[in-house]
């Protein structure tokens, strides 16, 4: 009887053992979110406020296109989340644009400007557009011609730059602006900063979820992306399920003209992503769920539960800070 209670004993102290090993060792295999590599909390960058303000200015302005209807705010609003909330931007005279106009929030973190990278700065990028016959379709010398002969702008350009109104200054002032578009104070940043309190525990789920599974491979760094450029279809063919296959699906092939970089597109940036639907270079995906289950199938080759996907929104939804101005 007695050997019985002692066999009856070991027993379940061994299965409480066994579970109280079980339960630390779900808190063991969580990644530290604050000590990753991959997680930073975003920073401002220091700018020029007199130039900042002149770029925006510039940036609103649409009297650099060719016919006074189109301005960098028409297809990168930055009360919208920083882009227009289209499949693909439209232009002067209506022309529809090739790809979804990607947010201009945080593009100072980008390593390259542009899905295709085929700008290597913002100053680049910023005087693109203005003379694209797509886009804002003007011309960068009727552009100095109208800022010269406008005194306020004129004053602007004199007090901020010794050789006045340059289309090198005039890029230059819009990418200053464009600078201090960094959203700040997300619940994530300020999570990573030391507040437990900041997101939710969905969205802490979520964020584990997301760095166990791969998402953080690609997508890293302040900006949670921004930072390298990958093939869209990794584990299986987006674009023989989707069709239709355009130049713009093409993505960093375009501008390097090598085989390997078909189909790849900078990684876009995640913060403020409940602000930028439809998602995807071609503004196909207009949900944040069905933005979730399509990566995990094509580059990852997972299929999510729903309670996954709804703990991988509440996440993404914690990277939404505030935005300059708005």
């Amino acid at each position: 009887m007695l050997a019985r209670k002692i066999l009856r004993l070991t027993f379940l102290c061994i299965a409480f053992t066994s579970l109280v090993i079980g339960c630390s060792s779900d808190d063991e295999d969580d990644i530290d979110l604050r000590n990753s590599a991959d997680f930073a909390v975003l920073t401002a960058n220091t700018v020029d406020a007199d130039i900042a303000a002149l770029g925006k200015k510039l940036y609103e302005d649409k009297q650099l296109s060719g016919d006074g209807t189109v301005s960098c705010m028409s297809c990168h609003d930055v009360a919208k989340g920083g882009d227009d909330g289209r499949p693909t931007s439209l232009g002067i005279n209506d022309q529809e644009g090739p790809i979804n106009a990607p947010t201009v929030l945080n593009a100072s973190y980008n390593v390259l400007q542009f899905w295709d990278g085929r700008a290597a700065t913002l100053e680049d990028q910023a005087g693109g557009p203005i003379e694209n016959p797509k886009e804002m379709g003007g011309n960068i010398a009727d552009v100095i011609v109208y800022l010269k002969g406008d005194t306020e702008y004129s004053n602007a350009f004199a007090a901020a730059f010794s050789d006045g109104v340059t289309e090198a200054n005039i890029r230059f002032s819009i990418a200053e602006y464009e600078r201090t578009l960094v959203t700040l104070n997300s619940p994530f940043d300020q999570y990573l900063s030391g507040d437990d309190d900041a997101m939710s525990e969905a969205a802490l789920r979520g964020a584990q979820l997301f760095a166990k599974i791969g998402c953080s491979d690609c997508h890293n760094g302040p900006a949670l992306g921004g930072s390298s450029f990958e093939k869209l279809g990794v584990a299986k063919d987006y674009f023989k399920d989707r069709g239709n296959v355009t130049e713009a699906d093409y993505g960093r092939y375009n501008v390097t003209a090598n085989e390997a970089h078909r189909h790849q597109f900078k990684v876009p940036t995640l913060r403020n992503i409940e602000l930028t639907d439809p998602y995807l270079h071609d503004g196909t995906v207009t949900t944040l769920d069905e933005a979730i289950r399509k990566m995990a199938t094509y580059q990852l080759d997972m299929t999510l539960e729903d309670d996954e996907v709804s703990d991988l929104t509440a996440f993404l939804k914690a990277l939404t800070g505030e935005i300059p101005g708005a």
